[in-house]
C-alpha cells in the first residue's frame, strides 16, 4: 500500500515550556504541517508514504527533509527551489488561556508553486491513496487550481482521495474556501472535518451545538454528515468531536458515516501536552484503518485512539505504533506503566 500526501512543511518555532511569545528569548525549532503530519503517522504504522511539496535548497529546507526521512517518509517528490521555508510560531495555551498560532508563510518556496512543478502522473504511479487538506489551497491563489488538479489526477489513476476540510481563517476567507473546496470536493471519497469546518467552508451547521460553551450535539452532527454526503457524494464522512473544558483538558471522540450507518468512538478525556496535529493524527489513523479494511466501528475507534495519544506528544508528528494505538482501544486508557 502506498499513500501520497501534498502540502507545505513548515518550520515550527515555539517558546520553551509555556512561556508567551512576548516573554521568550529563545525558541524550540521543529517541523510540521498538516499533510506531512499525516505522512509521518502512516509511515510509523508501516505504510509506504511519499510527501509532495517544495522546500528551499538550503540548510533550513534540508533539515525539513531530514525530519521526514527520520521517520521513513518518502521525499523524492519534494522539489527544491526558492529562498525560504514557511514558518509558524506556536504559543501553547494552558488552563483558560488559549493557544495561539502566528503564520509567517507568505512568499515561501511552496507559496510560489506552479503547475509545472508537479508531475502528477509520475507521483500517482502505483499509489493507493491521496490525502490533502483545505490548508494547501489556502496558502496561495495558484495552489487552488494545483490542488484541484492533483485530486482530479488522483481519480484518473484510480486512487482514493481523502480531504480534511481544515478551514484556516488566517489564510483565506470563507467565500474563497467555499468556491475552491466545492470544486475539489467532487473528487473526494472520504471527507474529514471538525465541529467548525463544515460550517465555515460549506455553511452546513450542526443544530444544538455550542463549541465555545462546551456543548456538542451528536445528533446535530449526524445531520451534518448526511448533508455533506448528499451534497457531494462522498463515500464516507468523518467528524471529530472535541469538547474543550479548557486549553489543558479536552474531551475527544468522533463519528463515521458510510451512508447507511453511524459509528461513534468512545470518548477520551485528555490532559493535553500538545494538541497541534491532533486532527492530522486522526486522519492518519482513519486512512490506515480504512486501507486495512477495518469495520466502520473499528476504524473510528482506531483513529480516535491514535489522535488521543498524539495529544500527549510534543511536536506536530504523532510518534506512535499500531500496537500502541490498539492497546489504547482495548484498555480504555488507564495509562498504567507497561513492564
Amino acid at each position: 500500500m502506498k499513500v501520497i500526501t501534498f502540502g507545505e512543511l513548515m518550520l515550527r518555532l515555539q517558546p520553551y515550556n509555556y512561556l508567551r511569545i512576548v516573554q521568550s528569548e529563545s525558541y524550540e525549532a521543529t517541523y510540521g504541517g498538516g499533510e506531512a503530519n499525516v505522512a509521518v503517522s502512516l509511515s510509523n504504522y508501516g505504510i509506504d508514504t511519499e510527501f509532495v511539496s517544495i522546500l528551499p535548497n538550503n540548510e533550513i529546507g534540508q533539515a525539513g527533509v531530514n525530519s521526514l526521512r527520520k521517520y521513513g517518509v518518502g521525499t523524492k517528490f519534494i522539489k527544491r527551489k526558492g529562498d525560504r521555508c514557511g514558518v509558524y510560531f506556536l504559543e501553547k495555551g494552558a488552563s483558560q488561556r488559549a493557544s495561539k498560532v502566528i503564520y509567517d508563510r507568505k512568499w515561501s518556496s511552496f507559496y510560489f508553486s506552479e503547475p509545472e512543478d508537479y508531475d502528477w502522473d509520475a507521483i500517482f504511479e502505483g499509489a493507493d491513496w491521496f490525502h490533502i487538506s483545505g490548508i494547501t489551497p489556502a496558502v496561495a491563489p495558484a495552489l487552488r487550481e494545483i490542488a484541484i488538479t492533483a485530486c482530479r489526477k488522483a481519480k484518473e489513476h484510480g486512487v482514493k482521495v481523502s480531504c480534511d476540510l481544515n478551514y484556516r481563517g488566517k489564510l483565506w476567507t470563507r467565500d474563497e474556501a467555499k468556491e475552491t473546496m466545492t470544486k475539489l470536493a467532487k473528487y473526494v471519497d472520504v471527507c474529514i472535518g471538525n465541529e467548525e469546518d463544515a460550517s465555515d467552508v460549506f455553511g452546513i451547521k450542526a443544530a444544538g451545538t455550542d463549541i465555545y460553551g462546551g456543548k456538542l450535539s451528536v445528533e446535530g452532527y449526524h445531520s451534518v454528515a448526511k448533508q455533506l454526503m448528499e451534497t457531494f457524494g462522498f463515500e464516507k464522512v468523518a467528524i471529530t468531536l472535541r469538547t474543550s473544558i479548557s486549553a489543558s483538558v479536552n474531551k475527544w471522540s468522533a463519528l463515521l458515516y458510510d451512508g447507511k450507518e453511524f459509528y461513534q468512538a468512545k470518548e477520551y478525556e485528555i490532559n493535553i501536552i500538545d494538541r497541534v496535529g491532533g486532527g492530522d493524527s486522526f486522519s492518519g489513523g482513519l486512512i490506515y484503518s480504512l486501507l486495512n479494511n477495518y469495520s466502520g466501528q473499528d476504524a473510528i475507534e482506531f483513529a480516535v485512539a491514535a489522535s488521543c495519544l498524539k495529544h500527549s506528544i510534543e511536536g506536530d508528528y504523532n510518534l506512535v505504533t499500531v500496537d500502541e494505538v490498539t492497546k489504547l482501544v482495548k484498555s480504555g486508557g488507564s495509562g498504567r506503566v507497561q513492564r
